[in-house]
């Protein structure tokens, strides 16, 4: 342990695993991998809405992945909704821990009242606010015309709060400076770290045809309908296996596969699968297709190139410098199936290889420090080296 290590005091806020998503993995994973670099407490969102309004309200609260924080972080889990006694406590724990640095893990509005209150805690103390951005907003609740206006009037509150930014990619800088003021605000690029947590892929494929996989959420923007057609575009000697729970009611991509003429080559599994099932998923693929409409980062993404396979994304939001680096992606144009099967046909060409991601959670823990040693290091503890 490094006099840094023990000096730096920093609380991750984000998503608990009731409401299961990709959230509750980063925020995870980034807590486990700030303790390397500091003291590290975690407060988790645990019920999110009523969960007869979220789209995924058949398994809210099942037993679908392990996340648990190791001994030496200390975690609160957690706040719910619609329960002040839950805020309250989050509080406690808040000003019990006392951290310099709280960063709030953003990508949806139903926490906005919570992560205004915690700021308002953080900041009575002399703690540092520091927001990070994952989605400008949630394309579903975008759609809402109230949530996105009680949005716009209530986030611009939390920046204001807040002493510097964190974001994936140049491109959601430009679009969040964009969205809101942040005047002279610094606004720090940390890249996504790899989801290595699923092992190393297979080194030898087995005979065969080749096979494509989808994964994740099917949502209106993910373009999954684009990739069906696609598919039937190539040769006789592909699969498809479509893995993924429908939110929205987004069924289209599905039927259309099930109609197909290539239906018999199709398989599908339309939920949300268990964290154990995973591995086996990417080990019986060969090739990876995320044919999203928009966004701003992809956790299927960082599965895949953590796993050495190639990948054909759209050349999208916050995925083309995502993907700069990994030498096994091939990028093509979105909502266009043609160019999609013809990337597809270019990335069979490398099956059997494998890729280095090109990301590493030991560079988002120094670049997390750094941020630390900026903006909330007391004076004097910046620049030690000795060990302790």
């Amino acid at each position: 342990m490094t006099p840094e290590t023990a000096t730096r005091q920093i609380a991750v806020v984000g998503s608990g695993t009731v409401f299961l998503s990709g959230i509750s993995y980063y925020t995870h994973r980034l807590a486990t991998e700030l303790a390397g670099v500091a003291t590290v407490s975690v407060i988790l969102m645990r019920k999110l809405l009523p969960a007869a309004f979220y789209p995924g309200r058949q398994r809210v609260g099942a037993d679908l992945a392990s996340l648990e924080y190791a001994g030496d972080i200390a975690a609160f889990d957690g706040v719910d909704w619609a329960s002040p006694a839950s805020a309250l406590k989050a509080a406690r724990f808040l000003r019990r821990r006392r951290p310099a640095l709280v960063t709030f893990q953003w990508w949806t509005a139903t926490t906005l009242h919570w992560y205004l209150f915690l700021a308002l805690i953080t900041r009575s103390f002399g703690g540092k606010v520091v927001i990070e951005f994952h989605e400008v907003q949630d394309v579903g609740e975008e759609q809402i015309g109230w949530v996105r206006r009680y949005t716009n009037a209530m986030l611009p509150l939390l920046v204001r709060m807040s002493v510097a930014i964190v974001v994936h990619s140049e491109f959601d800088r430009a679009l969040i400076a964009q969205r809101y003021r942040l005047r002279e605000r610094p606004v720090a690029l940390i890249p996504h770290g790899p989801y290595d947590q699923y092992g190393p892929g297979p080194r030898e494929r087995p005979a065969g045809p080749k096979r494509i996989l989808y994964f994740g959420v099917i949502r209106p923007f993910k373009g999954v309908e684009d990739l069906v057609a696609a598919f039937e575009l190539l040769p006789d000697d592909y699969t498809l296996t479509i893995v993924g729970e429908v939110w929205e009611g987004w069924q289209l991509p599905l039927d259309a596969a099930r109609a197909s003429p290539r239906a018999h080559d199709v398989t599908i599994i339309d939920r949300y699968v268990r964290d154990d099932e995973v591995p086996a998923l990417f080990d019986a693929a060969d090739i990876v297709v995320l044919p999203y409409h928009r966004s701003s980062s992809s956790g299927p993404l960082q599965i895949a190139m953590s796993r050495g396979l190639p990948v054909v994304v759209t050349a999208v939001g916050g995925l083309v410098e995502a993907t700069r680096e990994y030498r096994g992606a091939v990028l093509v144009r979105p909502q266009a199936p043609a160019d999609l099967a013809a990337g597809i046909t270019r990335a069979a060409d490398s099956v059997g290889q494998t890729f280095e991601t090109g990301h590493s959670w030991e560079t988002t823990s120094r670049l997390y420090a750094e941020l630390y040693d900026t903006i909330a290091a007391p004076r004097g503890t910046v620049g030690r080296s000795t060990e302790c």
